[in-house]
């Protein structure tokens, strides 16, 4: 067997280690950005030049091209005193020549393989063109649809994040053979090893040499996604019970995965900034769990410190940052300009400086930069191939949510003879990437709604006309009609909160003009957050989410629309009924006075006097072109000793699934748990696993779900023990979190 890259490696760092001044250790820790338009400010082009020669740069950012990263790897190489290699970073956050659906889109297929294919393909393209690390995936949980950066995020569960936090970290790092993962286990307690006490263990440290193979860096750490008003980079003030169990978890799967590095969050959590909160960096991400890994800033994080109020001014943010567990800054110098005086100050101690280094070096290592720390540039992949956008399509399809479908509207028909009114602004449109979709947007424009449906139904006479008195007349005139409706990519992603989250500019008063001329219609959205639609949701007869989709957006649609691929996508976040209901989630906890959507006229109950209790449409909500029965769960055992589930013992749930209409399709089997007495009042629902299977017509099967201590229990609020208790456990199961079937366990 090979030896591993840092074991060969441990020696030569040890002694670079030695060998460096406390300038060349604190340059180790530098990230500067070639032409950088990530955050404010311009590039630092001639900084990193000169820092890369004199042997005082560990790190680049945002540039790309195996030529341009050889130019300047060359220099740290060759140039420098040490000829330690440089680290080349991008945020290749759904793809880089090939985007793929936004991760919000990917987390609505409920098949992690969605995020795998992702992380492979960008891999690949990303690593020929140069690039060792991406700054992805982000596993930020959050209730919050205002916030612009909900796009990058899984949405509101915890289980379905880590999920996919885990999913997308072995895609990137190609370590899902090695380390047995198939996307498929469920197991909450393998994913975080919660209720092993200890550290991961099996990913870490994996060999990220390749050609193939990007480090990944779990981020926002830590609770970003809860940001006060969906503002983005606003103030974070969370329980440490809901910190515990709702926002540290997927942070934990990706570390028990094996995530290379990990980035803290712009925000302040309980009054603290990330960049400078000790006991969540030092105290539960290394301490507690191990991490072994590179800790970065994000952008410009250190010095915001200032800002925040929390440091006095540079020196002082570096001291408070490097104290707290960063290991690199990202674009600002704090750390390098003013390093040296606080070691010798005795500001910033020598075991913690040379922890940092030494975790920089060990992924260096590891990424095989010791060994060849030059790309290939005959293999450099130039754009997508057919098969990145063959996969890239499927997952599109995979990703699309029927919300729903009165009258059986879709799919289209495209037989010979008939005619389709295609409208709307983003019928022919290519801005269906979404946000941080890398540079294939620039140069690779996605194929538009209106071209994919021609190219898919030659014979079906298709008039397009983008809005107002057109495309009403192009309505009146043809069989039927599709209104394409959405949001640029430009308004979600980072720094794109929006507080009126409805269709913008006019698409709502177009779907009621539509409607009035009495043609069926169907309505497809594409946006990259879930949209406010109750002022014309109930006028339209049909309406298929289908996100921003990437590369292939329009093709994939077609391929749904006109029935070649049957819906099977889910919602991971509550749709509402208006902004006024924000948050609204479905694990909620309840009051001492809960609604009861039986009787809405109930007096004094939690809700609105003005509007409906619950949302338009709940979490794990989505329809199909066929139509599944998921019938009763069914257990051998009716109670299990809690000794025994935390001994390792686990309780199988199956459950019936049947395919009742005449078309193949898939259906999101979901399985809930409830703990309705505890000693802390717990969520009325939690998603504890899911499976998505594939039925044909007529065709049945059963799904059986395995739960452990983890699935039952909660963790402690302050060491993040699992918690677990006697008494009654409610199992819920059904196609999404409100239509469901339960049968009760007893911890004993």
């Amino acid at each position: 067997m090979a030896q591993h890259p840092t074991d060969r490696h441990s020696a030569l760092i040890e002694d670079l280690l030695a060998q460096m001044t406390p300038a060349e250790k604190f340059g180790q820790l530098q990230q500067l950005a070639w032409n950088g338009d990530t955050g404010p400010g311009g590039g630092q082009n001639h900084l990193a030049e000169a820092a890369a020669r004199e042997g005082r740069l560990g790190s680049v950012l945002n540039l790309v091209g195996a030529a341009h990263t050889n130019a300047l790897q060359k220099l740290a190489v060759e140039e420098s005193r040490l000829g330690i290699p440089l680290l080349f970073g991008f945020d290749v956050i759904h793809g880089y020549w090939t985007t793929f659906p936004v991760p919000l889109a990917q987390a609505a297929s409920f098949d992690p393989q969605v995020a795998v294919a992702d992380a492979r393909t960008s891999a690949r393209e990303a690593r020929s063109n140069g690039l060792h690390w991406t700054f992805a995936p982000m596993m930020d949980v959050t209730r919050e649809p205002r916030w612009g950066r909900i796009a990058e995020s899984c949405g509101e569960d915890t289980y379905l994040t880590a999920r996919f936090a885990a999913a997308k970290t072995h895609g990137y790092q190609g370590t899902a053979a090695e380390q047995g993962y198939d996307g498929a286990s469920g197991d909450l307690g393998d994913l975080l090893r919660a209720d092993a006490g200890g550290a991961p263990d099996a990913a870490l440290g994996a060999d990220l040499y390749g050609g193939d193979r990007l480090a990944a860096c779990a981020k926002h750490f830590a609770g970003y996604g809860a940001v006060e008003g969906g503002r983005d980079y606003n103030t974070v003030d969370l329980s440490a019970r809901r910190l515990r169990n709702v926002y540290l978890p997927p942070f934990a799967a990706a570390v028990r995965a094996g995530a290379a590095t990990a980035m803290a969050a712009f925000n302040t959590v309980n009054g603290v900034p990330s960049h400078a909160n000790r006991p969540l960096l030092q105290g539960v991400l290394k301490d507690e769990w191990g991490f072994d890994g590179v800790v970065v800033s994000d952008w410009g994080g250190v010095d915001e410190l200032i800002v925040h109020g929390f440091a006095a001014d540079g020196a002082d943010a570096a001291r408070l940052a490097l104290g707290a567990g960063l290991d690199m800054e990202m674009a600002g110098t704090h750390v390098g300009d003013h390093g040296p005086a606080l070691l010798a100050a005795g500001l910033v101690g020598q075991g913690r400086l040379d922890d940092a280094v030494r975790r920089v070096l060990r992924l260096k290592a590891r990424l095989g930069l010791f060994d060849d720390p030059y790309t290939d540039e005959a293999a450099e992949i130039a754009g997508p191939t057919a098969e990145s956008r063959a996969a890239a399509r499927r997952a599109a399809a995979r990703c699309a949510v029927l919300l729903k479908n009165d009258g059986g509207v879709l799919p289209l028909d495209r037989s010979g003879g008939g005619s389709l009114a295609v409208v709307g602004p983003y019928a022919d449109s290519a801005d269906l990437h979404g946000t941080w979709s890398g540079p294939g947007e620039r140069r690779f424009p996605a194929v538009s709604v209106l071209a994919a449906l021609r190219a898919a139904a030659p014979e079906l006479r298709i008039e397009h006309a983008a809005g107002g008195a057109a495309a009403v007349e192009a309505v009146r005139a043809a069989d039927m009609a599709l209104v394409v409706v959405g949001e640029q990519s430009a308004l979600s992603g980072e720094a794109s909160s929006r507080a009126d989250i409805t269709l913008p500019g006019g698409q709502e008063e177009l779907i009621a003009q539509v409607a009035a001329t009495g043609r069926p219609f169907a309505v497809a959205v594409v946006a990259g957050r879930p949209l406010v639609t109750e002022r014309w949701i109930e006028r339209a007869p049909a309406v298929l989410l289908a996100w921003h989709g990437g590369l292939e957006a329009g093709p994939a649609l077609a391929d749904v629309l006109f029935g070649d691929v049957n819906p099977g996508g889910k919602l991971p976040v509550t749709l509402p009924r208006s902004v006024g209901q924000l948050p609204l989630y479905y694990n909620h906890e309840n009051t001492g006075r809960p609604a009861d959507p039986a009787d809405p006229a109930k007096p004094y109950v939690t809700g609105y006097l003005d509007q409906p209790y619950g949302p338009r449409f709940p979490f794990g909500h989505g329809l199909s072109y066929t139509s599944f029965e998921v019938s009763a769960p069914r257990t051998a055992a009716g109670s299990v000793a809690v000794a025994d589930l935390l001994a390792g013992a686990r309780v199988e749930v199956a459950v019936p699934v049947a395919n009742t209409g005449a078309r193949d399709g898939d259906e999101v089997v979901q399985l809930y748990l409830h703990d309705p007495v505890a000693s802390v009042v717990r969520p009325v629902h939690e998603l504890r696993g899911f499976r998505r299977v594939a039925l044909g017509a007529g065709e049945r099967t059963e799904v059986v779900f395995s739960l452990g201590a983890a699935e039952f229990g909660f963790l402690a609020d302050d060491t993040g023990a699992l918690v677990l208790e006697p008494g009654r456990i409610d199992v819920h199961v059904g196609g999404d979190s409100q239509r469901t079937r339960h049968l009760a366990l007893t911890l004993v």
